[in-house]
């Protein structure tokens, strides 16, 4: 008996069908659409783009609240002492008939024992300590980035000499070293410009012992040693591959040293040895209003409330500063 065997040209046609089949099933089950990958991930460029260093520093600064509040309140306490004087109808030398007035229409802020107007006066003194301030921050922070800097760079005899001189500054009183020096100057002409060379040469020590640690590793770096295997004098290394690498540190330094140098006019002009009549500062006028703070106290509140303000604003600005420089603090948040 012969068995039947299929076909070949049958089972080859109906493989075909069922490979056809499945490839049909399976283009339906595949999605419409497909991802162009040539398209970029972002479409708005402005996402894509990389932010400076000062973008960076900027935005964490903003996200600070109380740094924000220091540099607006800062901002009007500096529109205070440049514009002041000119909308006060009194200027701070003028002597009226009211004497010890409380404040008024005519005297914003009251009269003190002699008929000066307090208003002026404060203003005046607002100027006068700002003035006394910004210059000391100045000096100090760019006497310490000097002398630390090249303490650091140069090494050797100067180093040593550096360092001697720095430690011996540290345990000298300088408080009463600028008592008797400003007392010995008076209301002198030059009285103020004296003032602030003492404040700034007895404040420069501990940054600029920061600084030469500081120094000590950015001068290993290969740029650094670069410039000076190709004799780029020293002082063009310092200045333009050292410093600008620690600018972080001394910009923040200067601006804490605003509100020291603030409170230590403050102090010493409270105590007789600052600024001397008929000159005028904050300090001053609260050493003249504390003797009649429980009678008259708008004379000694005004310029006190101005130094708190002003001190507190600072305070907070270098604080925002510092957390936005540093990019281990996460006080200031992501950029």
């Amino acid at each position: 008996m012969a068995s039947k065997t299929p076909d070949r040209s049958v089972l080859s046609r109906s493989g075909a069908n069922a490979v056809a089949s499945a490839s049909a099933e399976q283009l339906g089950n595949a999605p419409a659409e497909t991802r162009d990958t040539s398209e970029p991930l972002t479409s708005n460029p402005k996402e894509s783009k990389r932010l400076g260093r000062a973008q960076i520093i900027l935005r964490r600064f903003l996200r600070n609240r109380s740094a924000v509040a220091g540099a607006v309140g800062l901002v009007l306490v500096l529109c205070f002492a440049v514009f002041g004087a000119s909308i006060s109808p009194w200027g701070y030398r003028d002597v009226s008939s009211e004497f010890l007035q409380p404040p008024s229409a005519a005297h914003w802020l009251g009269t003190t024992q002699g008929g000066r107007d307090v208003f002026a006066m404060t203003v005046e003194g607002t100027r006068k300590s700002m003035l006394i301030g910004i210059c000391v921050a100045l000096l100090q922070t760019s006497i310490a980035a000097v002398v630390g800097s090249s303490a650091a760079y140069f090494g050797g005899r100067w180093e040593k000499v550096a360092l001697w001189f720095t430690d011996l500054l540290l345990v000298v009183p300088s408080f009463l070293i600028i008592a008797i020096l400003s007392q010995k100057a008076g209301a002198s002409k030059g009285s103020i410009t004296l003032f602030i060379i003492l404040l700034a040469g007895f404040g420069w020590m501990l940054t600029a012992r920061v600084v030469r640690s500081l120094t000590l590793s950015v001068k290993n770096l290969d740029y650094v040693q670069a410039a000076r295997f190709m004799n780029v004098p020293s002082a063009v290394v310092i200045g333009r591959h050292i410093i600008p690498n620690i600018a972080s540190l001394l910009i923040v330094d200067a601006t804490l040293n605003v509100a020291y140098a603030v409170l230590s006019e403050t102090t010493l002009s409270y105590f007789g040895f600052g600024v001397q009549t008929p000159n005028t500062s904050l300090g001053t006028l609260i050493a003249e209003g504390q003797r009649a703070a429980t009678t008259s106290p708008w004379i000694f509140l005004a310029p006190a409330t101005v130094l708190v303000t002003m001190l507190l604003c600072v305070n907070f600005m270098g604080d925002g500063l510092r957390d936005a420089i540093d990019p281990s603090s996460k006080s200031g948040g992501k950029a």
